[in-house]
């Protein structure tokens, strides 16, 4: 309750249920359940309030009874695990519990008449979806209207449903610590149930679908390092890096650290990784990542520049030109929203082209500091052309003696995983 009440404050809703979390006491069931509450209601706001308005005659409601009601509202027509009439008694005690002792009476009256119409309301939702699917899949309007002029209305409507799925949970195996094998051996031992996990850019038996585990946090695998957390489509940029042993390689924005520490692997902790990150708080997850995971080759940059990075305290000289660099530009994040769950309602159409405009300015950044005939890989988490195959062309029409490579447009509803946008791009022979 309290992490829906804070949405405003500015944080993400991930970002302030784990804050939460983290001082309570609470078993893994309960645990889950109330990330499950948590987020659901922030997915399927929109047609949760249409229920409400439905119900109220358009009248709007203070913040903490509309958060109570979307609670009750959710448990009854969204979730299996909670017996209907308990939910109402639930959220009625919440509503005393939280100083609206008042409307209480309200709050029981209205989810009571729901369950009593429950085959009809459930009725009106399908058909909500139909007529107006921005608001029946809980998205924005100018989202929907983007995203099925560009993909067509299947594909559009296969993109909200799957942002409204909860994501799996993904981890790498970390060659730098461990092999596949002995971290299989240790997952059982821990009760960490699993899937293997395929795709045509990943090498074989390097990730895996975690189907069921303790707090990871509390695993010694994880403590030791054996593995790292990511999503299979975070691999891609880094595979079509392909980094070598002895190279010298940057990574322009490198925080938390999981592509960065896939490249050490892949180097075997061989050759020289630059780190750099604008954020203090986030260059601190990379040093945190990279000590956890055993990364020996990597420095943090307190600047990067045509001149040189600047690294304080590293063990090897300064690096004026990379053998390779990887710029994983801060984007609009349209292709991960279902790790995002109220990304939808903070992203505005105006924050597409803004960011287009940052991206081309990094990846000129970038093109100083590549060595002649060295590769660049540009990659976002965006499905949104301005940040992607725009960004290349506009770059290339400024560089005309840059080569691109390739490039490949992960989209959830083809490739069953986070949408994903990745160029590589060869600098010219003579610098």
């Amino acid at each position: 309750m309290r992490v829906l009440l804070r949405r405003s404050s500015g944080m993400y809703v991930e970002d302030l249920l784990e804050t939460e979390l983290g001082g309570a006491a609470l078993a893994a069931a309960d645990r889950a359940l109330c990330q499950e509450l948590t987020y659901g209601v922030v997915r399927w706001e929109a047609p949760l309030d249409w229920l409400v308005a439905r119900r109220t005659a358009g009248r709007t409601q203070k913040q903490r009874l509309q958060v109570l009601l979307r609670l009750g509202l959710y448990q009854i027509f969204w979730l299996d695990r909670i017996p209907p009439h308990a939910a109402v008694n639930e959220t009625v005690e919440l509503a005393r519990r939280h100083g609206l002792g008042p409307q209480a009476g309200f709050v029981n009256a209205l989810l009571r008449g729901c369950l009593r119409e429950a085959e009809e309301i459930r009725r009106q939702l399908r058909e909500l979806k139909e007529q107006e699917p921005a608001r029946g899949w809980s998205h924005p309007e100018w989202l929907w209207q983007r995203w099925a002029q560009q993909w067509g209305r299947e594909h559009a409507l296969a993109l909200m449903a799957w942002n409204n799925t909860p994501p799996p949970t993904c981890a790498r195996v970390n060659t730098l610590k461990t092999d596949p094998g002995s971290l299989l051996a240790r997952w059982r031992e821990e009760n960490v149930e699993y899937d293997f996990l395929h795709r045509d850019w990943l090498e074989e038996n390097l990730m895996f679908e975690l189907k069921s585990a303790p707090p990871l946090a509390r695993l010694a695998s994880f403590q030791e390092g054996g593995f790292y957390v990511q999503d299979p489509s975070t691999l891609l940029a880094v595979a079509i890096l392909d980094p070598q042993p002895g190279e010298q390689i940057l990574d322009l924005c490198a925080a938390p650290g999981g592509k960065l520490a896939y490249a050490a692997q892949r180097m075997r902790n061989e050759g020289r990784l630059v780190a750099f990150d604008s954020n203090p708080e986030r260059r601190e997850l990379i040093r945190q990542n990279c000590a956890r995971l055993g990364v020996n080759i990597a420095a943090l940059a307190e600047a990067v520049e045509p001149t040189g990075a600047r690294i304080p305290g590293a063990a090897f000289p300064m690096i004026h030109r990379f053998d390779r660099i990887l710029v994983d530009a801060p984007c609009s994040n349209t292709g991960v929203m279902r790790r995002r769950v109220d990304l939808r309602w903070r992203l505005r159409p105006e924050d597409i082209p803004r960011l287009a405009a940052t991206q081309l300015e990094l990846l000129r950044q970038a093109a100083a500091l590549v060595k002649p005939a060295g590769v660049l890989v540009y990659s976002t988490c965006s499905l949104e052309p301005e940040e992607n195959q725009a960004v290349i062309e506009r770059f290339l029409g400024e560089q005309p003696a840059w080569r691109l490579e390739g490039e490949r447009l992960l989209l959830p509803f083809v490739d069953a995983t986070d949408g994903a946008y990745v160029a590589r791009l060869r600098a010219p022979p003579g610098g």
